[in-house]
């Protein structure tokens, strides 16, 4: 989350804003981050920076893995990559991961 925010910080700042207002995230549900956990950090982290009162919105992305039998993507909660047609179990992981940012919303 430090590095999220600095990132944030620096592109306000050479854009010439004087305030982060918002930092948009893509969070993986397989990324291993707790959502309860970067809102924590990112609160911290902001202190005393131009993005002191900046929210955090997180977007959710479900773990979607490809079945090479039945030549189709599905979406699972879990690491179990069993295809729920075939249950061929070598689904290939295509999302699920990601800890991006999206967006920063400047002032």
């Amino acid at each position: 989350m430090e590095e999220a925010v600095r990132l944030a910080v620096t592109a306000a700042k050479s854009s010439g804003a004087c305030r982060v207002r918002e930092l948009r995230l893509r969070l993986g549900a397989l990324n291993g981050a707790a959502p309860e956990a970067l809102r924590f950090a990112f609160d911290v982290v902001c202190r005393g920076t131009i993005a002191n009162d900046a929210t955090l919105a997180i977007q959710s992305v479900p773990a979607a893995y490809w079945c090479a039998t039945c030549r189709r993507e599905f979406v699972r909660d879990d690491l179990l990559n069993e295809c729920p047609r075939c249950h061929d179990s070598s689904g290939e992981l295509l999302r699920g991961r990601e800890l991006e940012i999206t967006s920063v919303e400047i002032d």
